[in-house]
C-alpha cells in the first residue's frame, strides 16, 4: 500500500509544478476549507492538520486566532485518503502543519522531501507521547498481511536503535489521556509561534485539559463499575491506546491500519462464539465503515451494534452539527458502559 501511495504522491508532485498558487485557496465558515486548500492568512497563523482530533484539539485552544484547516474532508475515510494537488500546495503555503507521523502518514514524508519546509513547523503526534510497538494482533484477528507484534521485537528494535514513525501504533490520540498531553505540546508549539497570544493559547489549553480529565474520570469510572472488561469489534481495531488506558480486553477482526475489508468465515466464528459466550450486548463498529462485519455478527447472536470513534474523521453532517471531540468520546464512554454491563 506504502508503494502505491508513493506512486501516487510522485505523480501528484509533477502536478503540483503545473499549478497557479493563486488559484487553490477557499473557505469554509471560517474553520473548515473543502480540502486543505485554506482561507487567505489575514495575519494569524496558517495551521493544517490531517486528521480530525488534531483539528479539534486546535480549535479549541486557538479559536478564531489561528486560520485552521483540515487536509481530510468530513466523510473521507482517513486510511483511503489520497492528497490532492490542493493539498500539497496548501502544506507548502502554512505556518503550522501537524501530522500523525505513522505508516498511513508515509505519502507526507514524500511530500515534505520535495518541498521547502524552511518555513513551516512541523508537529508528530507521535512524538507527543509515549508510542506503543507495532499494531498488536490478538486471539481470532484476521491477519494477511502485516507483522504481528512481540515483545522481542519491541527489545530488538530499541537494542538497534530503529525507531522509524511507521514501526509504532499511530493512533496516538484515542485516549483521552494522550489526549491531554498532545494538547499540551501543540499549545507549546502555538505559543512559540504566535508569542503575542500566549495567554490565551494557555488559558484555552488548561480549561480544555479540564475537561479532557473530566472525560477521562468519567470513563475510567465507568470501566471500574462495569460487570466485565471484554469488548468486541466486528471492525478495524485502532483504539489500542484507550483500551490499555482503561485495563479493558478485546477481540476484533483486523488490526487498526488493516488494508481488509472482509474477515474470513474463521474470524467471524470466532467473534459470534466470543459475543455468546461473554454475553456481550454489544459489538463494535468505527466511524465511516461499512459496518457489514459487525452487523452480521449482531445479528447472528441477537444483540446491538454501535458505533466506536476514533477521532480520524467524521461525516460530513456530524461535522456540521458541531461534533467535537469530546462529544464523540462520550459517546464512546456511554455505550461502553452498556457494552460492559
Amino acid at each position: 500500500m506504502k508503494k502505491i501511495l508513493r506512486k501516487f504522491t510522485a505523480v501528484i508532485l509533477s502536478a503540483v509544478m503545473a499549478l497557479s498558487l493563486g488559484a487553490c485557496t477557499a473557505k469554509t465558515g471560517g474553520m473548515q476549507s473543502e480540502n486543505a486548500a485554506a482561507p487567505e492568512n489575514d495575519g494569524g497563523l496558517k495551521v493544517i492538520t490531517t486528521i480530525f482530533a488534531s483539528y479539534d484539539f486546535v480549535r479549541q485552544i486557538a479559536g478564531d486566532k489561528v486560520d485552521l484547516s483540515m487536509l481530510l474532508k468530513p466523510g473521507t475515510e482517513a486510511h483511503s485518503y489520497e492528497p490532492t494537488p490542493q493539498d500539497i500546495i496548501a502544506i507548502q503555503e502554512c505556518d503550522v502543519f501537524i501530522y500523525v507521523g505513522g505508516e498511513n502518514d508515509a505519502w507526507i514524508d514524500d511530500i515534505l522531501d520535495s518541498i521547502d519546509t524552511g518555513g513551516i513547523r512541523m508537529v508528530k503526534l507521535l512524538d507527543c507521547v509515549d508510542t506503543k510497538y507495532q499494531e498488536e494482533t490478538v486471539e481470532g484477528m484476521d491477519v494477511n498481511t502485516g507483522h504481528e507484534h512481540t515483545h522481542e521485537d519491541e527489545e530488538h528494535n530499541h537494542a538497534h536503535g530503529e525507531d522509524e514513525h511507521d514501526e509504532w501504533d499511530e493512533h496516538v490520540w484515542t485516549s483521552p489521556a494522550n489526549a491531554m498531553s498532545i494538547c499540551m505540546a501543540l499549545t507549546d508549539v502555538l505559543c512559540e509561534e504566535d508569542p503575542d497570544n500566549e495567554s490565551d493559547y494557555r488559558d484555552s489549553c488548561e480549561s480544555y485539559v479540564g475537561q479532557l480529565g473530566e472525560l477521562d474520570k468519567y470513563t475510567r469510572d465507568i470501566v471500574e463499575n462495569s460487570a466485565r472488561k471484554t469488548i468486541i469489534f466486528g471492525d478495524r481495531f485502532p483504539v489500542r491506546y484507550f483500551i490499555e488506558e482503561y485495563g479493558l480486553l478485546y477481540y476484533a477482526a483486523f488490526p487498526g491500519c488493516s488494508q481488509e475489508n472482509e474477515a474470513s468465515a474463521a474470524t467471524i466464528a470466532f467473534l459470534i462464539d466470543k459475543v455468546k459466550e461473554e454475553g456481550i450486548p454489544i459489538v463494535f463498529k468505527i466511524e465511516l465503515s461499512s459496518g457489514s462485519m459487525a452487523e452480521a455478527i449482531a445479528q447472528d447472536c441477537g444483540v446491538k451494534v454501535e458505533t466506536f470513534y476514533t477521532g480520524h474523521n467524521l461525516s460530513r453532517d456530524m461535522f456540521e452539527a458541531g461534533e467535537t471531540y469530546l462529544s464523540l468520546m462520550y459517546h464512546n464512554a456511554d455505550v461502553l458502559k452498556e457494552a460492559l454491563n
